[in-house]
């Protein structure tokens, strides 16, 4: 029932491209691949056909934030405090995904935001992860770079470079 990629393998040129996404795979620590080129060059379809090479993630179970069960100083607050009490956390493996920020995004869906349903409904504050909590561990895609708001970029690039993005709001 999965939609139909283009296999990577089945690419032709692009080789500096499909190598730095192939180190990428290897080493995540090397921080992303920056693509450049026209318009209809392949981009899009290189970086779509890639998020299979890469292996799964092993990540806490439930958590929103694809928290890494195995290293406490990369978790979300919620993953920290039951890591503390409990020693260990439930594992999952999930494929790496894929997600794209759409080019109309709102600062609110990109780093995540208060969620008003909880609040009004329990009382509670809580987050409301964006998409770069749902990109954790897996492959951030942004295409049209020129078209968001320069605020939005730096706020990506940010995340990006500290691996880290925290959501405040006063009071």
């Amino acid at each position: 029932s999965e939609k139909p990629i283009y296999p990577f393998t089945a690419i032709v040129g692009k080789e500096r491209a499909k190598l730095a996404i192939i180190l990428n795979a290897i080493d995540p620590t090397i921080g992303g691949v920056l693509l450049t080129g026209p318009k209809g060059s392949g981009k899009s379809t290189l970086v779509r056909s890639a998020a299979r090479l890469f292996p799964d993630v092993e990540t806490v179970e439930g958590c929103v934030f694809n928290c890494t069960p195995s290293d406490p100083t990369n978790m979300c607050d919620d993953c920290q405090a039951r890591f503390k009490s409990q020693g260990t956390l439930p594992k999952t493996k999930k494929r790496v995904r894929l997600i794209q920020i759409p080019i109309g995004a709102t600062e609110d869906r990109i780093v995540g935001s208060l969620d008003v349903e909880r609040v009004l409904k329990e009382g509670l504050r809580a987050l409301h992860p964006g998409l770069l909590a749902e990109a954790n561990q897996g492959i951030l895609y942004l295409d049209e770079t020129n078209l968001l708001p320069d605020h939005l970029v730096d706020t990506i690039l940010d995340a990006s470079a500290s691996g880290w993005n925290i959501v405040e709001r006063e009071g």
